[in-house]
C-alpha cells in the first residue's frame, strides 16, 4: 500500500490534528460509502410496507418530493465536506462554522442518531430473511406481531455483533467488503428494474397517478397521510449521504473526492430507488393487495410474485447483502464520529475511545461501543407494539436535527463571510447559488424534523406517551448533552 500524499497529511495538520488514521480509499470508496449508508435494497424492501400502508400506490410522490429536498442539504455538505476533510462530519462542519457548543450538539444528537440508525437498519432482516425461509422466523410465528418483533430484534442483534467484528478488523477489509457490496448492489438493481419493467401491468400513469389507495377512491392521499408517508419511507432512505465527508481522513485528496462522493451517492441512489418504486407499482399483480402495506408482505412480497418464488429468493439474497454492508456503512461512520469527538476530549472517556490501534489503525473501543449501543436500543424496545416505527422515526428525526444545526451554522457563516469579503477555502463552491440554496436548504430541514416528530397515531401508536416519543426522547437527548458539555467544560477548565 502506498504512503498517504504528504499534502493530505499536512491538509490534516493545519486542523491540529495528526494522521491516525489508515489513508487507503479511492474515489469509488468514497462514493460506495454513502451509497451502502443509503442502499436503496435495504431500505426500501424495509420501509415500503409502511409508505404503502399510509399512503398506497400514491406514496411514490413522497420519494422525488423528500430527494429534491435532500439535494439542497447535500449541496451544502458538498461544500463543507470541502472545507473542512475531518473526520466526523457534521460535528466538524458545525464545530468550525459555529462553535465548539454547537459542534458537540451537533456531535452528540448525530451520534445518538447513527447508533440508532445501526439498529433500524439491522432489523431490515426480519423483512427479507423469513420470506426465503420460514426457518428464519426463530421466534413465535409471523402472524403474531409481539413474536416478529423479538426476532427482528434477535436477527438484528446478531447483525449488529457481525458487524462490530469486521469494523474492528480495520478499514481495508472494511473498504473491500464495501465495494463488493455496492457494486453487487448496483448490478442488482439493474437487474431488477429490467426484469420488474419487462412484467410490467400497468403504465406509470395508472401506477401512480390514475390509481385508487387501499380502503380509499382518490388517486392521491391527502395532504396529512403525504406527510406521513413522507416521515417514514423515502426519508428513511434518503439520508447518510454526508458519510462520505466523515471518512475523510481516511479519503486520498478528500477536499475533492469527499463533495464528489456526496453528491453521488445520493443522486444515484435517489434515481435507482425512483425508477425500483415507480416498476414496482407497475408491475404488481393487485396494488389492493393488502398485504402491500404489510411487514410481513410489502416490496419482498411483491418482487416474488412478480418474478416467480426461485427468483425472487435469489434477489432477496442480494438484498441480505445489502443490508450487511448497509449496517457496516453505518457503524463505521459511527465509530469515525465517536474517535473525532473523543479525539476533541468531549466524550466521556475520551482518551480511550480515541485510542486507534497500531495493528488495525481503527478505533477499537469506539466499535465496540457503538455496537454495544445498538443492540441495547434494540433491547429496550422489546416491548413497544410499534418498535418498527419508533426506531426508524427517532433516527430520522435526529439526523435531520443535526442536519438543520449544520445548515442554520452554514448560512450563519455565509452571511458573516460575505459582510467581511472572506474567500472561504475549498474546492467545491456554491458560488451565487449559496445563499439561494442555503436558506431553502434550512427550510427543508425544518419541515424535516416537525414532520417526523409530528404525533401521529399512525406512526407512534395510540397511547399518548408513545405519540410524544420522540419529543421526550429529543428533549432527554437534549438535555443531557447540556449537561454533560458543561460538566466537561467545568472540569477541564
Amino acid at each position: 500500500m502506498r504512503n498517504a500524499p504528504v499534502t493530505d497529511n499536512s491538509d490534516l495538520a493545519s486542523f491540529g490534528y495528526r494522521q491516525e488514521l489508515k489513508r487507503s480509499m479511492g474515489s469509488f470508496s468514497s462514493f460506495a460509502a454513502g451509497f451502502s449508508y443509503i442502499s436503496i435494497l435495504t431500505g426500501l424492501f424495509q420501509m415500503f410496507h409502511l409508505g404503502y400502508g399510509d399512503a398506497g400506490p400514491g406514496f411514490f410522490w413522497t420519494w422525488p418530493f423528500v430527494l429534491g429536498g435532500q439535494l439542497l442539504v447535500a449541496l451544502c455538505f458538498a461544500e463543507l465536506a470541502s472545507r473542512f476533510p475531518l473526520s466526523g462530519g457534521v460535528y466538524q462542519w458545525a464545530k468550525f462554522t459555529g462553535n465548539p457548543f454547537f459542534g458537540w450538539m451537533t456531535g452528540w444528537i448525530y451520534l445518538a442518531c447513527l447508533i440508532t440508525t445501526i439498529a433500524a437498519v439491522a432489523m431490515a432482516l426480519q423483512v427479507s430473511l423469513p420470506q426465503i425461509s420460514k426457518s428464519f422466523q426463530i421466534i413465535g410465528n409471523s402472524d403474531d406481531a409481539k413474536s416478529v418483533a423479538v426476532n427482528a430484534i434477535l436477527l438484528g442483534s446478531i447483525l449488529i455483533v457481525a458487524s462490530t467484528i469486521i469494523n474492528v478488523r480495520g478499514i481495508k477489509l472494511l473498504a473491500v467488503i464495501n465495494n463488493i457490496g455496492v457494486f453487487t448492489e448496483l448490478v442488482g438493481i439493474v437487474v431488477l428494474i429490467v426484469l420488474l419493467f419487462l412484467n410490467r401491468q400497468r403504465s406509470p400513469a395508472e401506477a401512480v397517478v390514475h390509481v385508487k389507495n387501499i380502503g380509499g377512491s382518490k388517486s392521491f392521499p391527502d395532504l396529512g397521510v403525504f406527510f406521513a408517508a413522507t416521515a417514514l419511507t423515502a426519508s428513511y432512505v434518503l439520508y447518510g449521504f454526508d458519510t462520505a465527508g466523515t471518512l475523510a481522513e481516511e479519503t486520498h485528496d478528500p477536499r475533492k473526492k469527499a463533495p464528489r462522493a456526496i453528491l453521488q451517492a445520493l443522486l444515484s441512489a435517489g434515481c435507482a430507488g425512483l425508477l425500483v418504486l415507480l416498476f414496482s407499482l407497475m408491475a404488481a399483480p393487485d396494488l389492493g393487495n393488502p398485504n402491500l402495506g404489510n411487514i410481513t408482505g410489502g416490496l419482498p412480497m411483491l418482487v416474488k410474485s412478480v418474478l416467480g418464488e426461485t427468483t425472487g429468493r435469489l434477489f432477496l439474497c442480494i438484498v441480505i447483502f445489502a443490508i450487511t454492508v448497509c449496517t457496516l456503512a453505518v457503524q463505521s461512520g459511527t465509530v469515525r464520529l465517536m474517535f473525532a469527538m473523543g479525539r476533541d476530549g468531549c466524550l466521556p472517556f475520551s482518551e480511550s475511545l480515541s485510542k486507534v490501534s497500531s495493528k488495525t489503525q481503527t478505533p477499537v473501543l469506539a466499535t465496540l461501543v457503538c455496537g454495544l449501543g445498538a443492540i441495547i436500543i434494540l433491547g429496550m424496545n422489546i416491548q413497544f407494539p410499534k418498535v418498527f416505527e419508533l426506531i426508524t422515526s427517532i433516527s430520522i428525526l435526529w439526523a435531520n436535527l443535526a442536519y438543520w444545526i449544520v445548515v442554520a451554522l452554514q448560512l450563519k457563516n455565509r452571511i458573516v463571510s460575505a459582510r467581511r469579503g472572506i474567500n472561504t477555502d475549498a474546492r467545491f463552491r456554491l458560488g451565487k447559488w449559496g445563499f439561494p440554496v442555503n436558506i431553502l436548504a434550512l427550510i427543508w430541514s425544518t419541515f424535516m424534523v416537525v414532520n417526523v416528530s409530528w404525533p401521529r397515531t399512525s406512526t407512534y401508536g395510540a397511547e399518548w406517551y408513545h405519540q410524544y416519543s420522540a419529543w421526550m426522547y429529543t428533549a432527554g437527548l437534549i438535555f443531557i448533552g447540556v449537561m454533560i458539555y458543561f460538566y466537561r467544560r467545568k472540569k477541564n477548565s
